[in-house]
């Protein structure tokens, strides 16, 4: 594992070298600070259940929330422990606020894509491809503020994909055509 997180630590060491700027350093930690603790992702889920139409959305974008946050939180990261990036390479430069749990996988990139893949999935594509698009920007500021590596965020981003598709599939039928 070691010899991973050096190479992906080197991937992040490129970015901070090559991508960051005064601006960005400025915005990045923003667009993390945004989804912590999920709370992004948990006013989408609240305003889709809100709205009597987007209801039934609402609540396969809860399951899936949910499941993420179980899967992330509650099971792999206290089994994996994997160490933050800025730790294990000294050369990081952290951004933004100092996490305190383990690194794998990203839990502000899986909470966000957990809520954006139900919208693609079920929402007009205009709002769907906005979701994504906005999970995407968080993702990526978790890697420009050296608080995770890319591996971090790809399981993250897959965990989410299965979540999303699990919570249509066991809940989706029954509320979505409830709420029609």
């Amino acid at each position: 594992m070691e010899g991973l997180n050096q190479l992906e630590a080197g991937w992040l060491l490129w970015i901070q070298e090559n991508l960051r700027t005064e601006i960005l350093d400025g915005v990045m930690p923003l667009v993390s600070k945004v989804n912590n603790s999920g709370i992004l992702a948990i006013v989408a889920v609240i305003i889709l259940i809100i709205w009597k139409k987007t209801r039934g959305i609402g609540v396969v974008a809860f399951v899936s929330l949910a499941l993420e946050f179980l899967a992330v939180n509650v099971w792999l990261k206290p089994m994996i422990m994997r160490t933050r990036p800025f730790v294990v390479n000294e050369a990081l430069c952290l951004l933004g606020d100092y996490p305190t749990d383990y690194s794998f996988p990203s839990g502000h990139t899986g909470c966000a894509f957990a809520v954006a893949f139900v919208c693609l999935m079920c929402l007009p594509r205009r709002y769907g491809i906005s979701a994504i698009v906005v999970a995407a920007l968080i993702a990526f500021s978790r890697l420009y503020n050296a608080a995770h590596y890319p591996t971090d965020v790809l399981a993250a981003v897959i965990i989410a994909l299965i979540t999303a598709l699990l919570a249509k599939l066991s809940v989706g039928r029954w509320t979505l055509n409830r709420n029609k």
